[in-house]
């Protein structure tokens, strides 16, 4: 990782709209430390949160290239990116998720 660098949350909505689309493929990694679902992305690593409404937000992330984000880090943005996503694509997420 080059100095302090985190993922921001707007490149993790960018892979999650292109799940949503259809433009990559998300497969299951397991269950993460937070009972998260674990998905691999073309390299990333989510961690997605689901409540009982589907996905609620991303606790963790890594980048291809090892940069890491997540909740802790987002929340001085004053958002996460589920809350970037519109209507349709949370609603095509819970879908592919099974939420």
């Amino acid at each position: 990782m080059v100095g302090d660098e985190r993922v921001m949350p707007r490149e993790v909505v960018q892979v999650l709209r292109d799940i949503a689309l259809g433009v990559r493929e998300m497969h299951p990694d397991g269950i993460g430390p937070w009972g998260t679902l674990r998905v691999a992305v073309d390299g990333w690593l989510l961690e997605l949160a689901c409540d009982g409404d589907g996905l609620s937000h991303c606790q963790h992330c890594t980048a291809p290239d090892g940069r890491v984000g997540g909740a802790e880090h987002w929340q001085r943005y004053g958002t996460g990116p589920v809350n970037l996503l519109s209507t349709w694509e949370l609603q095509q997420l819970n879908r592919l998720l099974g939420a």
